[in-house]
């Protein structure tokens, strides 16, 4: 038995619980709060489960991660999902999100052509484009031509040339593009 749930055990004794009760609670103890990730992705992605832009469902209660140190990263949406992240121990689990969001709310209230409006193109359709892939140990670029016009920060598709295919990447800033870090 690991160093922190014997010395769990020995401070449950002490406090006059049964044995039984003590090992349940060191075993609850241990795996992540289930209901805490539901509440970081919809604090995260601005909704809550089953409505537009939040979450499909709740995460998966068959789920046993280990419990998180701190605070799970959330990112997204990354491809209609969010990632949530624990670093220090190594897991990462995908949750599914619902198309809509704050793009449809946007849309209805007609804020959304204001902000499309402020969004300037530094990327269009035709444009040479340097494709950047890697992380912080090494880093590789190749000259693209961009599909589509886009924005800091929007998912454009580029390709090498007319007969290859296209590939999805970020648009970082004038005539530069990153590849997403994860494909999941």
């Amino acid at each position: 038995m690991p160093r922190i749930a014997t010395q769990f055990m020995i401070a449950c004794a002490a406090t006059g619980l049964g044995v039984g009760l003590c090992a349940a609670a060191a075993r609850a103890q241990s795996f992540e709060n289930l209901d805490r990730l539901d509440s970081i992705v919809a604090m995260t992605v601005g909704a809550n489960v089953g409505t537009p832009g939040g979450a499909t469902a709740p995460v998966d209660r068959r789920l046993k991660l280990a419990a998180c140190p701190q605070v799970p990263e959330v990112s997204g949406p990354i491809f209609g999902a969010a990632m949530v992240e624990c670093k220090p121990l190594g897991w990462r689990i995908r949750v599914p999100l619902n198309a809509g969001g704050a793009q449809q709310a946007q849309a209805s209230s007609g804020y959304a052509r204001s902000a499309a409006m402020q969004k300037q193109v530094v990327v269009k359709k035709g444009d040479p484009v340097q494709l950047v892939a890697g992380g912080t140990a090494f880093t590789v670029s190749r000259m693209m031509i961009a599909d589509e016009d886009g924005a800091a920060g929007d998912m454009i598709r580029v390709r090498e040339d007319k007969k290859s295919d296209p590939v999805l990447a970020r648009v970082q800033e004038m005539g530069v593009v990153r590849a997403p870090d994860r494909f999941q």
